[in-house]
């Protein structure tokens, strides 16, 4: 039996391999270049004293917080390629317009890790960008149906609806199009898979997938514990 139904065992286990030896990564990174960049002196200063915090454990949380912001750039990367790897769809990769093409869908998709990875006066660039693909008579993706997909949405809901975002240049929405859509994690990959809890899932199966190809029981340890993060993060 598959770990998972919609997803071959190897192109699933190829894909968290690939976020773990990028935390690694990120951790090394970050471990070698610390000092390198400007350290806030009064950020360092009133966090230990107001943290109560001795100076190598502060060291060693300051190392954690630049790794996990290298770390959470490659986890839409992560999504993109399970999503990528679903039968019909394509992982586009990075440097392209667009992360995902169904051609036999006619679905288009741009992935992001979470509601906020786009800052909102950008969000309209991309909404013009999406436009042009899917409604200019050249493109070849006339005719396709366009998604902004945050994974982790603002809060604990599926939907999914028009994309409109405020026009910085007019100061108004962009205009309705049932064509340009924006939609969760949890809802576009029910559309991908056709599982409604295909997220979730994918979720609670990576643990096992860590102890398996790295030999590292953390995260299937304090699993439970895990799990309790995406139980509030989508509803």
């Amino acid at each position: 039996m598959p770990i998972l139904k919609w997803i071959d065992d190897q192109s699933l286990k190829n894909a968290v391999d690939h976020l773990i030896k990028k935390a690694k990564e990120a951790q090394l990174k970050a471990k070698n270049k610390f000092g390198k960049n400007v350290i806030d002196p009064f950020s360092a200063m009133f966090e230990i004293a107001g943290f109560e915090m001795n100076y190598d454990s502060w060291i060693k949380n300051e190392t954690a917080r630049q790794a996990q912001k290298t770390l959470q750039n490659h986890i839409g990367e992560f999504h993109q390629i399970i999503l990528g790897s679903v039968g019909h769809w394509e992982n586009m990769k990075t440097g392209n317009v667009i992360d995902l093409v169904s051609k036999e869908r006619k679905i288009i998709a741009e992935i992001k890790n979470k509601f906020n990875t786009i800052s909102y006066g950008k969000l309209s660039d991309l909404y013009h960008s999406l436009d042009e693909l899917v409604m200019h008579k050249a493109s070849i993706y006339k005719g396709y149906t366009a998604y902004y997909v945050p994974i982790i949405p603002k809060t604990p809901e599926r939907y999914n609806k028009e994309f409109t975002p405020s026009n910085r240049d007019k100061g108004s929405r962009c205009p309705f199009n049932e064509n340009i859509r924006e939609t969760d994690g949890q809802s576009f990959y029910e559309i991908v898979t056709g599982e409604e809890n295909a997220l979730k899932n994918l979720y609670e199966a990576i643990p096992e997938i860590i102890f398996e190809t790295t030999g590292n029981d953390i995260a299937l340890k304090n699993k439970d514990q895990l799990i309790m993060f995406f139980s509030k993060a989508f509803a």
